[in-house]
């Protein structure tokens, strides 16, 4: 299977820690330049010269990615940094969580998750593709997740966002497949990620268990495998969508769960 990624340039968002990170050091490991994207600037920054001492072509770019300005001069620094000049790969990764009943949730908070999750990746698929439809090729993964398919009590911005992604998704699928891109959706199911872990004690709260025992209470009941997926795992399923064989699948969301969603 050729998973040779050479002469390509990716941007990942939410880079600076757990799965965008993984993501990125997986896509450079295969011979990709790859851009580095997140709000904690400084940490992408560093993220990006661990990546150069393995020797990987690498790039952190702070700034925020439901942020057209921002975006917008993502998009540019990564232009300038390929080697040719173009993005090829954009996996639009960044994300963050709120657990809350309907009645508590607050709006702020829940426009904040949709503009991050779900119309972030909107502007930046806008911004990268006409240059994809160009050259005639480009990947393009969307992180949306089981709970894009699924619901989850507490979780009401979260679901809305993953589920609006996977029809982003599929739409921006259509609209590139004559053009040579495709676009894919990855649903994975719990993750060993800051971003989960962060929300242990958000669920804890919200069932009313104590915190040492949400995995065992809460999180491991819905899953047959009983354990959280590894950042790797996901990081080499985007890879292979990146690559050249898997340029017939598009428009998917693709489900990793360690069984959820078999029940």
């Amino acid at each position: 299977m050729n998973m040779d990624l050479s002469g390509r340039t990716a941007v990942v968002t939410g880079a600076a820690s757990g799965l965008g990170l993984a993501i990125a050091q997986t896509l450079g490991r295969a011979g990709a330049q790859v851009v580095l994207s997140d709000l904690q600037g400084e940490a992408v920054a560093e993220r990006a010269l661990e990546l150069q001492r393995e020797g990987i072509s690498a790039l952190g770019v702070g700034g925020d990615a439901a942020s057209e300005h921002d975006l917008t001069e993502l998009v540019r620094a990564a232009q300038a940094f390929s080697a040719n000049g173009g993005i090829e790969m954009v996996v639009n990764n960044a994300g963050t969580q709120h657990v809350a009943n309907l009645e508590d949730f607050p709006v702020s908070k829940f426009r904040q998750i949709i503009d991050l999750m779900l119309i972030g990746p909107f502007m930046l698929t806008k911004l990268v593709f006409p240059g994809m439809k160009e050259r005639g090729h480009g990947r393009i993964v969307n992180m949306s997740s089981i709970n894009g398919l699924v619901g989850f009590a507490g979780k009401s911005a979260y679901n809305s966002a993953k589920h609006g992604l996977i029809g982003l998704t599929q739409v921006a699928a259509l609209e590139g497949a004559e053009h040579g891109i495709t676009v894919n959706a990855i649903c994975p199911g719990y993750v060993d990620t800051p971003l989960v872990r962060n929300q242990l004690q958000d669920l804890a709260d919200n069932r009313g268990v104590p915190l040492e025992s949400v995995l065992e209470e809460v999180i491991y009941p819905l899953v047959p495998q009983k354990r959280l997926l590894s950042t790797d795992e996901i990081a080499d399923y985007v890879t292979f969508l990146c690559s050249d064989a898997a340029r017939g699948i598009t428009g998917q969301a693709v489900v990793i769960d360690g069984g959820y969603l078999a029940q």
